[in-house]
């Protein structure tokens, strides 16, 4: 990670701005999962991750408990992730199909990672008000991320974060899983196109999130998150 993303991690990092949520990420960092007592948790907020000149950016929700609170990488250490990077790296934007620890040698092509919230909070359940303090953070990484072509947003919450940031041109734009709509950006600045204009189009595409409550259930199957990125290829 170079330039804006290198500090824009440490600033997350150091970020203190939701005291319940820093509290709570700590708590969890000092007490563990029992199958993790061994390890020393990250219990900081997690920066994003990925290919800094991707077409296509994943919001997520924020870092899991004993995941990314635990390892310092998003979607890393838990159930979640290993279903997430699998379909990635069936689709071919991962070099490998897990992701483990921030040194397993996992990379990602034309993918960059991100959450709406930087810190684990209690219940997988932040508040409106954490939502917007960490906001700043994604507008940030959108102006960076300047090739952007295709939005994922994981979840309900992901994905109305994502119409704060960009307007469907289409005026029945439901959040359902592999619902894709043609979006425009409603925050001046971000991201200058340096594609060709004929083909400057961005989209934002809904799934369900990769949580074990969905993958466990059946609410979210292997086939219907491998047409999500199906759906993201025929968008490159």
């Amino acid at each position: 990670m170079t330039g804006g993303f290198a500090q824009l991690a440490a600033e997350i990092e150091a970020c203190a701005r939701c005291p319940r949520l820093r509290d709570w990420c700590s708590q969890v960092a000092l007490t563990k999962r029992r199958a993790y007592q061994g390890e020393v948790y990250w219990g900081r907020p997690v920066p994003g991750f990925g290919d800094t000149s991707a077409h296509v950016l994943v919001i997520g929700l924020a870092p899991g408990a004993h995941g990314a609170n635990r390892t310092g990488r998003l979607f890393t250490g838990d159930s979640s992730g290993d279903f997430l990077y699998g379909a990635l790296h069936r689709a071919g934007f991962s070099n490998q199909p897990s992701s483990i620890g921030r040194d397993d040698g996992l990379s990602l092509r034309d993918v960059y990672i991100t959450a709406v919230c930087r810190c684990a909070p209690p219940d997988n359940r932040p508040l409106p008000a954490e939502i917007g303090a960490c906001l700043p953070y994604l507008t940030r990484e959108l102006a960076m991320l300047k090739r952007l072509r295709v939005v994922v947003a994981l979840g309900k919450i992901a994905y109305d974060v994502a119409l704060r940031l960009y307007e469907p041109l289409s005026s029945d734009a439901r959040f359902a899983h592999c619902a894709s709509y043609e979006v425009r950006r409603r925050v001046e600045g971000i991201g200058a196109l340096d594609w060709p204009a004929e083909s400057g189009r961005t989209w934002l595409v809904a799934s369900y999130h990769p949580s074990r409550q969905n993958t466990q259930t059946g609410r979210l199957t292997a086939v219907m998150f491998d047409r999500v990125w199906g759906l993201v290829r025929s968008y490159l």
